[in-house]
């Protein structure tokens, strides 16, 4: 699994959000400016971040974003999912609409269970670690 340049930077932008006043709305120029990312990406960064309500927006001159809760309440595998959907190692764990594997193998398929497990853990060590306890060390 290889977590692109959106996930990073997501993680990037809350940590920005998480380091200001709980109740400021931080222009996206300033935290692009702080990260020293461009404003078009934060824009689409701030969109996913936006729609899986891990941040609120508010439009105006004293507007911008802030985190929708805590950051001891939003995790690092909240963070990477909005921005990447799945963390899933290898492609065959994904899953279509309907929740069924979309490897044709995955029923007869022997490294199946052992990519699941990698999954598993994983998705259990990022959902563990939130967005305070990067900002405060503790990983």
């Amino acid at each position: 699994m290889v977590i692109s340049t959106k996930g990073r930077y997501a993680l990037r932008m809350m940590l920005d959000l998480a380091q200001q006043e709980p109740e400021s709305y931080i222009s996206l120029k300033s935290i692009a400016q702080r990260q020293d990312i461009s404003i078009k990406y934060m824009e689409a960064i701030a969109a996913h971040l936006n729609r899986a309500g891990l941040v609120v927006s508010q439009r105006g001159k004293e507007g911008g974003y802030r985190l929708a809760r805590g950051a001891d309440e939003i995790t690092v595998a909240d963070v990477l999912h909005s921005a990447e959907g799945s963390l899933a190692a290898v492609a065959c764990l994904e899953l279509d609409a309907q929740g069924n594997a979309v490897c044709e193998r995955a029923s007869h398929c022997l490294t199946l269970p052992l990519w699941r497990k990698l999954d598993t853990i994983m998705d259990d060590f990022l959902s563990g670690v939130t967005v305070q306890d990067v900002l405060d060390g503790n990983i």
